[in-house]
């Protein structure tokens, strides 16, 4: 079923058809939806790619953003549930995106409609990851930390008029991830893959394999040469591995 609804949560319009799967998909700090503006067009209709757009940045400039991982997922419920109708839907979350889309399943849990699969790329499970406080850092420490993530182009960061326009995006990012505490609560029962580079300096293998806690789900992680945005290089093979997780191998 074609769903109806337009909201600035998801700028990207439905594929036409009816696809076996919505696909919703969140982007790292700093972004917007635009990182997944690629992934449709590598994939067929059975599969729909929804890139969420979070306020504060792209469509969304002048919204404030938000500074809370658990707001955002409780503000996304409604129109997420809206966006996917009656389609079964899964969770794809990069970095920041990531913790947002396990907080969002717990939300999407009490509502009594999971994400049939949840996949979160980059990001150390938050029941062990060390408290951070990346976003009180002075401007040459911050705009240095971004850039070393290579996720970013630097002469974007180079810019003084871009710089001045994204710096507080991304303060607010990880504002949002630095204060997010993970609470002890029962594990999602949500079929996991977990996706990251093999030399990502802020979450080893080990790590990665320890997302397998919080959930009692199966779960399965995915190793691919390269560092925090592995995925820039690696895409189509992501998406090969995705897809297959998924149970709609790309054709």
């Amino acid at each position: 079923m074609q769903p109806s609804i337009v909201s600035p949560w998801f700028p990207v319009a439905a594929v036409n058809g009816n696809p076996e799967l919505r696909l919703f998909c969140l982007h790292h700090a700093g972004a917007g939806a635009s990182a997944y503006r690629d992934w449709q067009k590598l994939l067929d209709t059975r599969i729909e790619v929804v890139p969420v757009q979070l306020p504060g940045r792209e469509g969304r400039f002048i919204e404030p953003a938000e500074r809370s991982i658990r707001r955002l997922a409780e503000r996304l419920v409604d129109p997420l549930l809206e966006r996917a109708g009656d389609t079964p839907f899964a969770l794809f979350g990069h970095s920041m995106g990531a913790v947002l889309s396990y907080e969002l399943s717990h939300h999407l849990t009490q509502a009594q409609r999971p994400p049939a699969h949840l996949a979160v790329s980059a990001y150390a499970p938050p029941h062990i990851r060390a408290p951070t406080h990346i976003h009180t850092l002075p401007d040459e420490e911050f705009v240095n930390h971004i850039i070393s993530l290579e996720g970013t182009v630097p002469a974007v960061l180079e810019n003084p008029q871009l710089l001045e326009l994204l710096l507080p995006v991304f303060r607010d990012d990880f504002a949002a991830c630095d204060t997010y505490q993970c609470d002890e609560r029962a594990r999602i029962r949500i079929p996991l893959t977990v996706f990251g580079g093999d030399r990502d300096p802020g979450v080893s293998v080990e790590m990665l394999e320890r997302w397998a806690e919080l959930t009692s789900g199966p779960t399965s992680t995915e190793i691919f040469p390269g560092g925090h945005f592995y995925l820039m290089d690696q895409l189509e093979t992501v998406l090969d591995t995705l897809t297959r997780k998924l149970g709609i191998p790309r054709m």
